[in-house]
C-alpha cells in the first residue's frame, strides 16, 4: 500500500536551516506530484511546495526564496530544503501524494504522518 514517511524534524533557531525529506513506497513515484504542507496550531493546512514528476516546482509566497523542494525519482524521495527559518515556520510538515501527475487536489491523495518543526531561540 501508499506509504509516505517524513523525517528530518526538529528544533532549530531564526535563521537557521533544516531539510525534510520524505521516503515513498507502495507506488510508481515517477508518475505523480508530491507535495509538503504544514499546519500549525490553530490554523489550516495549508501548502508549501509542490512538484511534478519532471521537476515543475510552485510555492507558497510565504516560503519563495527560502525553501526549495527537490525529488529523486530513482530514490523514490521527496525533500524540503528550508533556509532562513522564521517562528511563523512552526508547524507540522506533511508530505503529500497528489492523485496524479499534476499538483491539483482531489481524487485519492495520500499523506504522511507528519513531522514537527520548532523554529523558536
Amino acid at each position: 500500500q501508499v506509504q509516505l514517511v517524513e523525517s528530518g524534524g526538529g528544533l532549530v533557531q531564526p535563521g537557521g536551516s533544516l531539510r525534510l525529506s520524505c521516503s515513498a513506497s507502495g507506488f510508481t513515484f515517477s508518475n505523480y506530484a508530491m507535495g509538503w504542507y504544514r499546519q500549525a496550531p490553530g490554523k489550516q493546512r495549508e501548502l508549501v511546495a509542490s512538484i511534478t514528476p519532471r521537476g515543475t516546482t510552485n510555492y507558497a509566497d510565504s516560503v519563495k526564496g527560502r525553501f526549495t523542494i527537490s525529488r529523486d525519482n530513482a530514490k523514490n524521495t521527496v525533500s524540503l530544503q528550508m533556509n532562513s527559518l522564521k517562528p511563523e515556520d512552526t508547524a507540522v510538515y506533511y508530505c503529500k501524494r497528489y492523485s496524479s501527475m499534476w499538483p491539483a487536489n482531489g481524487g485519492r491523495e495520500y499523506w504522511g504522518q507528519g513531522t514537527q518543526v520548532t523554529v523558536s531561540s
